[in-house]
């Protein structure tokens, strides 16, 4: 993930760049009349309107809504988007009459990977004046592979529609290349939920469901509260969209899974501590961020410590971050070893997506919102996580996108 994250801000910077050679193209072909900064705002204006667009792939709906801004880029006549199996997604402009003309040379360059250029007075034309004089078929390339051409029909001058067709496709490869890069990144954090929920341990399950059996003779009211906090516990953590949530929901999963835990150890064995800054709740984290960390306390820290221990889950306001923290006072490990672990954790499902979680925040926020893990022999451990409270992209599912609990959920943490 931080090899695509470091791609994706080389291909932006590209794209910035193939803006700035865009801008002195288009600057140097104005008439003297017309300032340098109205000709820089003009093109800025276009490339701006296309990128959107741009990122959402080769499809009809985008290269419709691209063709005009790339049109209106290059002031020529037409501009047409092709993908790469030689379907024509959108034609924006006149002599569209040529484009049967072009087809040959359309294929030539899908096939090569070349540009081609056309000549008007090499083709059959009874169009008298023919806004065509030239046209130029050029690929669009991503990761050496050819996503479609940009067709483009100029009445002007020659030399400036070659350069300006390699600028401009430059510019829609790149932009193309990002949108692939966010789909990858998005594909990978959704297959990293999936591991977290396959790595909710089955003993978990297995014992909480074993703990609610024990209770239906003996309290049978407690067996049934039981059985509702493990319906919503299971709901919310299954359930199959949505990468980010709120701390609030990640708090009552939390709280959900420590009353199952709490009824089987008993209450003198785990005992909880939840500080939660009230300023914090609405703040979005990766969705099942939390809840494997106060598991990983739990089986690995405390759950064969004698006399057990508490695990601690406090959220303090820092102004533009949250700072959020699972803590034990359990039998630790030798930070060393825990490295170790953690590198074959995909093979031995120790310590519960603690290098998941990891990845998944410097994806999300960067590299400086990775895990801190504080820990060391029959010291407990301790895990930090510095959260923003704002982050382009990062938002809560609705709430409407998944099931709403059961009367019987646990609304705010009671222990």
């Amino acid at each position: 993930m931080p090899e695509l994250l470091t791609e994706r801000t080389v291909l932006t910077a590209l794209a910035a760049l193939a803006v700035l050679g865009m801008f002195v193209l288009l600057c140097r072909s104005r008439r003297v009349s017309t300032s340098v900064e109205d000709a820089m705002l003009t093109a800025l204006h276009h490339v701006t309107g296309a990128a959107p667009f741009l990122r959402s792939g080769m499809t009809q709906e985008s290269a419709d809504k691209t063709a005009p801004h790339l049109r209106e880029l290059l002031s020529c006549v037409a501009v047409g988007v092709v993908d790469a199996d030689g379907t024509l997604l959108s034609w924006d402009g006149d002599a569209n009459e040529h484009y049967a003309d072009l087809r040959g040379k359309i294929e030539v360059a899908l096939r090569d990977g070349k540009r081609e250029y056309v000549d008007h007075t090499d083709l059959l034309c009874d169009q008298r004046p023919c806004l065509m004089r030239y046209g130029v078929v050029v690929p669009l390339e991503v990761s050496g592979e050819i996503r479609g051409v940009l067709v483009i029909i100029s009445g002007g001058d020659r030399k400036r529609l070659l350069r300006a067709a390699s600028e401009v496709a430059h510019h829609v490869s790149t932009h193309l290349e990002l949108a692939e890069l966010q789909e990858s990144k998005e594909k990978l954090a959704h297959a990293e939920v999936r591991a977290l929920r396959a790595q909710i341990s089955p003993h978990f399950i297995y014992n909480a469901l074993n703990t609610i059996s024990s209770q239906i003779r003996n309290d049978p009211e407690q067996a049934r509260d039981l059985l509702m906090e493990f319906a919503d516990f299971t709901r919310y953590s299954f359930r199959s969209t949505g990468l980010y949530t709120t701390l609030a929901d990640e708090i009552r999963n939390i709280d959900r899974y420590l009353i199952l835990e709490r009824a089987r150890f008993g209450p003198d064995r785990l005992k909880v501590q939840l500080k939660i800054a009230p300023e914090v709740l609405p703040v979005v984290v990766p969705f099942l961020a939390l809840q494997p960390l106060v598991e990983n306390a739990v089986r690995h820290g405390l759950a064969t410590k004698p006399g057990g221990g508490t695990v601690s889950v406090v959220a303090e306001d820092r102004g533009s971050e949250a700072l959020i923290s699972v803590d034990d006072d359990g039998i630790g490990m030798d930070p060393n070893r825990l490295d170790a672990e953690l590198a074959n954790a995909h093979l031995t499902g120790a310590h519960v997506g603690l290098g998941n979680i990891n990845n998944r925040m410097r994806a999300t926020f960067g590299d400086d919102y990775g895990l801190v893990v504080e820990t060391a022999e029959n010291a407990g451990m301790k895990v930090i996580m510095r959260v923003p409270k704002f982050a382009p992209g990062v938002l809560p599912l609705p709430v409407a996108a998944f099931d709403e609990p059961s009367p019987g959920a646990t609304a705010q943490p009671s222990h």
